[in-house]
């Protein structure tokens, strides 16, 4: 129930209050409003104008590569011989892993060679031949570890830094931070899968307790970027335009009543503006999802082509014409729904790695290759991984399945001040546990932080009495050092 509905009785002759009706009437622009409220002469004015950085910032942009659903590190970019020597004999080792906590029983080598590529001889999994390519700008973290076995609380720990729903997540942070330089699109765009979206829905792109104007907008990936956004059939702009006049004097008119009755819903606000938002997002979005402005070559470049890459082909090449534009954050999600739609392989890990790698492999190399040559490279932030990874041990003799790990897993970053070719940290042999320089979320956070110019000890927000934090007001969250080039 919308807060501008809970406790509103319907005595209209129409069966609906005013404020009933604004929310119904912008629901099509859901999460609009909920962004970029841009306008010059309005109280969102101040919260999204472009901010500057505590220091010098290496990136301008985030490309959060998320595989909802948690990839094996083993069988991407952490080779472990020992998995191969030790195949199918039952483990016995200290680790509780798997969705139950439960002791996992039998060694399982990975079906996939590893390569060594590039000049720094980086490992990577033969399920990547386009990535791989690329060896030498990634930087891969082999000791990530979270605080989480379940879907739901990875995810949301992930892109909020806290297991727990109702935390600003990274993009409203940097969006808090930085604000924007583009008034005509959000800052913060979302592209979930056409499966499903992740455990947790939108709590992994809202919010939280800061305004509304921080949150996630969601694109789809064709048609229309957003559901009603089109100017209906017959109506000139010359209309629309003094429709929508009408409307924000109305609603100025409303909110001056209720700031005398105490602080103004950040929704209402926001709610507000979506109408503004999304009168100037009519040519800028749909020109930025336009894909037939682009030659064949670039289109068969990242797959949309093939039925199989076709869509996060898509979403790859429309975050390249986002960033163009001046979008500050931008999250992918590879895998939708649950199990086997997702990269979680409890079933067989095997074939659902080969379709998920498979689907997202060629786009992502396509992406690095488009930003060098468009000269945004140097200013973009690559970020790749899921809310965990995987065990070493299958879910039973003979079961190609792989349960959740959490205590040791890979993601890795490339792009704007990124030293590639390299591999961070170290899980054990077998690959259970972070065993050489651990590299917890809220760690990759403030690293992510760090690079577009924020300090995570600066960058704070007062609620419920505490300076609150992307990474904790009780963790001492360090900036991942050997990452930096």
């Amino acid at each position: 129930m919308s807060a501008f509905t809970r406790f509103v009785p319907n005595h209209t002759p129409c069966g609906n209050t005013r404020r009933e009706f604004l929310w119904q009437a912008g629901a099509g622009f859901a999460g609009l409003g909920l962004i970029d409220a841009l306008t010059r002469d309005n109280a969102f004015a101040g919260e999204m104008a472009a901010k500057p950085q505590h220091f010098p910032a290496k990136a301008k942009h985030v490309v959060f590569l998320f595989m909802n659903g948690g990839p094996s590190h083993v069988d991407t970019f952490d080779p472990k011989p020992a998995l191969t020597k030790w195949n199918g004999k039952k483990y016995a080792g200290e680790y509780m892993v798997g969705s139950n906590g439960r002791p996992v029983g039998y060694l399982t080598q990975t079906t996939f060679g590893f390569k060594r590529y590039g000049q720094s001889g980086l490992p990577i999994s033969s399920i990547y031949p386009h990535l791989s390519a690329h060896a030498d700008e990634l930087c891969v973290i082999r000791s990530m570890h979270s605080d989480t076995p379940s879907h739901a609380s990875g995810c949301i720990q992930m892109n909020t830094g806290s297991v727990i729903i109702g935390k600003p997540c990274l993009g409203s942070w940097l969006s808090y931070g930085l604000g924007t330089e583009n008034e005509n699109l959000p800052s913060f765009v979302v592209m979930t899968d056409p499966r499903g979206g992740p455990i947790g829905s939108g709590s992994n792109w809202s919010s939280g307790f800061m305004p509304a104007a921080y949150q996630g907008t969601t694109f789809r990936s064709t048609g229309s970027p957003l559901l009603n956004l089109a100017t209906p059939k017959g109506t000139t702009e010359k209309t629309q335009r003094r429709g929508l006049d009408l409307l924000k004097e109305l609603n100025g008119e409303h909110v001056k009543k209720r700031q005398t009755k105490g602080p103004i819903d950040s929704e209402l606000l926001a709610r507000i503006e979506s109408y503004e938002l999304a009168y100037r997002m009519q040519t800028s979005a749909a020109e930025a999802v336009d894909l037939n402005r682009e030659d064949k070559k670039t289109r068969e470049m990242y797959g949309l082509d093939q039925k199989l890459t076709a869509d996060f082909g898509r979403k790859c090449l429309i975050t390249r014409r986002l960033i163009e534009k001046g979008v500050r954050f931008i999250q992918l999600y590879s895998g939708g729904g649950h199990i086997e739609d997702t990269w979680d392989g409890h079933t067989d890990c095997i074939s659902n790695h080969k379709l998920h790698a498979g689907e997202t492999d060629q786009p992502i190399a396509a992406l690095i290759a488009d930003l060098k040559r468009s000269g945004l490279w140097d200013e973009t932030l690559l970020v790749w991984g899921g809310e965990f990874g995987r065990t070493p041990t299958s879910e039973g003799v003979g079961k190609p399945g792989r349960d959740h790990n959490w205590h040791g897993f890979t993601m890795w970053l490339a792009g704007a001040g990124v030293k590639g070719g390299q591999a961070i940290g170290a899980t054990d042999e077998f690959g259970f546990g972070a065993v050489e320089n651990p590299v917890h979320v809220s760690d990759l956070h403030s690293t992510i932080l760090h690079l577009m110019g924020l300090d995570h000890d600066k960058l704070t927000y007062f609620h419920q009495g505490l300076d609150q934090k992307l990474t904790g007001v009780d963790r001492q969250a360090k900036v991942v050092k050997k990452a930096l080039a």
